[in-house]
């Protein structure tokens, strides 16, 4: 049977025309959404910011986690150090250097790397791919492969553990806006992945159910001579998003949607203007995303909305309280309000609630809930 929300936008008291636009004056504007802002809304305006409390008890909490901190140098991505997780995603860091001397394939879920630092070569069953930072790497369930590092290289695994990876809807924009599917790239079997193709030993290590199996050939299983078809390694590189952007009306995060699966989705914040229009907000709005945790990952830039923030730190908002920029950024965005922003940042939001791992809960910035506070306000 079909369904519908039920939808009749009503008004009530002192409030903009429109959303995130002309606020009546000495107001905050707080969004409550469904549906990771695709469902209905409510904009509310507040005498204070919906953020600023002075004291926080229990464990629903916004939490900053500095992934830099956690010990995630590996010989094997299967082994990398679970930070966040639920039913449908399973979230690791890894690092490496050198070349793998082994395989291995994820039999639970189709896996997205995020280069966060380094270059080198990724070898898999369809052929050979250089990376570089910035690239994801989204590599369909049952793919065999393998790292050899050029630089040292730090990753982001985003593992989908229910379906697999796929591309948002454009709809109106057309199949180019964002970015062009020509800009993906597949792997190729070039002479660098005919030359690793030998006579040696080599494992597979498996993973299913969590588990680790490992199966030796006496030769290289990466021996492909060619292949055909659309389910195969695919690279995107953040530089070659090109973000939808509005000078007079501040899109919400969907806007930036790479990926889509089963469960999550995720986005990528990129280097883009900021509003000009004068009665527009120049910054991200307070919100309830009552529907979806909200993960961010820090990858470089100047990160405008957030105070204490650096690369490779990882914030977790979990859906049931307000939050939004902190206060020396809204002060800021109303004082001396920037003109571009320039910040890269992968985020995932999550349907269902997430756990978080012992090795992020020992990384945990304590201190992050009380970012919000006014300065001079005391709990």
């Amino acid at each position: 049977m079909s369904r519908q929300w039920i939808r009749f936008p009503l008004r009530e008291g002192e409030c903009s025309r429109q959303a995130h636009c002309d606020l009546p004056q000495g107001t905050y504007e707080r969004e409550m959404g469904r549906e990771g802002f695709f469902g209905p809304t409510a904009h509310l305006h507040h005498k204070h910011p919906p953020t600023g409390w002075i004291d926080w008890e229990g464990p629903l909490r916004p939490h900053a986690f500095n992934f830099n901190d956690i010990p995630s140098e590996r010989d094997c991505p299967l082994a990398a150090p679970l930070t966040l997780h639920n039913a449908d995603v399973k979230l690791r860091v890894w690092r490496t250097h050198g070349a793998m001397r082994h395989l291995v394939r994820n039999a639970d879920g189709d896996e997205l790397l995020f280069v966060h630092e380094g270059s080198g070569h990724f070898y898999c069953d369809f052929g050979h791919l250089e990376y570089r930072d910035g690239d994801y790497l989204l590599i369909p369930r049952g793919t065999a492969w393998r790292i050899e590092a050029s630089t040292p290289s730090y990753f982001l695994l985003i593992e989908n553990t229910d379906g697999a990876y796929q591309l948002p809807d454009k709809g109106l924009l057309g199949p180019q806006a964002i970015f062009d599917l020509a800009v993906l790239e597949h792997p190729h079997i070039d002479e660098a992945f005919k030359v690793q193709q030998d006579e040696s030993t080599w494992q597979i290590r498996i993973k299913r159910r969590g588990q680790i199996s490992t199966v030796t050939y006496p030769y290289n299983p990466l021996d492909v001579v060619g292949w055909h078809g659309d389910n195969t390694v695919v690279r995107l590189n953040w530089r070659d998003i090109r973000p939808l952007v509005s000078h007079r009306y501040h899109l919400p995060p969907s806007v930036h949607t790479t990926f889509v699966a089963n469960g999550f989705v995720i986005c990528t914040f990129t280097p883009r203007p900021v509003e000009s229009d004068p009665g527009a907000l120049k910054v991200p709005f307070f919100h309830n995303n009552d529907d979806y945790d909200e993960v961010l990952f820090y990858h470089r830039g100047n990160f405008f909305s957030r105070d204490n923030i650096e690369q490779g730190m990882v914030t977790l908002h979990p859906c049931g309280f307000p939050h939004g920029p902190h206060p020396k950024a809204l002060k800021k965005s109303q004082v001396d309000p920037a003109t571009f922003i320039d910040e890269v940042a992968v985020m995932i939001d999550t349907r269902r609630a997430l756990e978080v791992s012992d090795a992020a809960a020992a990384v945990d910035v304590a201190e992050y809930v009380n970012s919000w506070r006014a300065p001079g306000i005391q709990g």
